[in-house]
């Protein structure tokens, strides 16, 4: 019960340290700035985009040094495995993606080319995934790594981060809820396997980034997401099963998908055990 107690008293206080800075960004210093300076909407948009990722990673590191009295060592830019995170992330799920197309699954509808907006979305994609994994990987899964082990805390993690993607089927039936259980339980069991070994911030990060971008490129929906697909490069549509589409989740729902990521997970965890970084807590 103590280490339960603590483990609460801990999140929570790395909660609001987030949560807490972002507030005071928007509330506070952000209409300071537009009452000043008057900056121009798409300005504006950039300067809240920037400072909330700013103040969250500032509120993660004040809680890491003054809470945990430690340093952040997880907030280090490492450049090049950082390259190779977004590399591999989008690798993951372009080749599965590309067998889709190839096997007519999906299907292209028209070439539309890169549009200058696209900018714009991969930094709120960007962003999405930084303060993501900053919440579920830095805090929620490092702090129950330390209280029962990395074992316990891959489980919890992918679960809670499943749960949170529940608004994005709403619509949907029965199977495209459990089907997007178990699709983002994978991709959290993933992105975690993906920061035990590098027990990076900016890695874990650049990969989740990437996966998501290359959906979006594909012109399919993003977790559930249909907002960007008409500025993707391609127009397409399903032409086959809900199972091997994803339907209205996308690929990520798709059984090809699930099933590689599910490879690459044990795959990632192995090569972890292997290297001695799965902790276990003192009896």
């Amino acid at each position: 019960m103590r280490v339960a107690g603590r483990l609460l008293g801990s999140l929570l206080l790395g909660g609001v340290a987030i949560l807490g800075s972002i507030l005071i960004f928007r509330r506070g210093l952000l209409p300071l700035i537009e009452a000043v300076f008057h900056p121009e909407p798409e300005l504006l948009s950039v300067l809240r985009r920037t400072g909330i990722l700013l103040t969250a990673v500032a509120g993660y590191w004040a809680f890491v040094h003054w809470h945990e009295k430690r340093e952040a060592t997880e907030l280090h830019l490492r450049p090049i495995h950082l390259l190779l995170g977004g590399a591999s992330g989008a690798a993951m799920v372009a080749l599965p993606v590309a067998v889709l197309f190839a096997l007519g699954v999906y299907e292209k509808v028209l070439f539309r080319g890169a549009s200058p907006a696209l900018f714009g979305v991969a930094a709120v994609v960007g962003i999405a995934a930084i303060l993501e994994e900053l919440v579920y990987r830095c805090l929620l899964f490092r702090l129950l790594e330390r209280a029962w082990g990395t074992k316990f805390a891959l489980v919890v993690q992918a679960v809670v981060f499943a749960l949170q993607h529940f608004e994005n089927v709403e619509q949907g039936g029965i199977r495209d809820v459990v089907t997007m259980l178990v699709a983002v339980t994978v991709v959290g069991l993933l992105w975690a396997g993906v920061f035990v070994l590098a027990r990076n911030l900016w890695v874990v990060a650049a990969n989740h980034a990437a996966w998501n971008f290359t959906i979006l490129l594909s012109g399919m929906p993003l977790s559930g997401i249909e907002d960007w697909r008409k500025l993707a490069p391609l127009e397409s549509r399903f032409a086959g099963p809900d199972w091997l589409t994803g339907g209205m989740f996308g690929p990520e729902s798709s059984l090809l998908v699930i099933a590689s990521t599910t490879a690459v997970v044990v795959l990632l965890l192995r090569a972890a055990r292997r290297r001695g970084a799965f902790f276990v807590p003192a009896a």
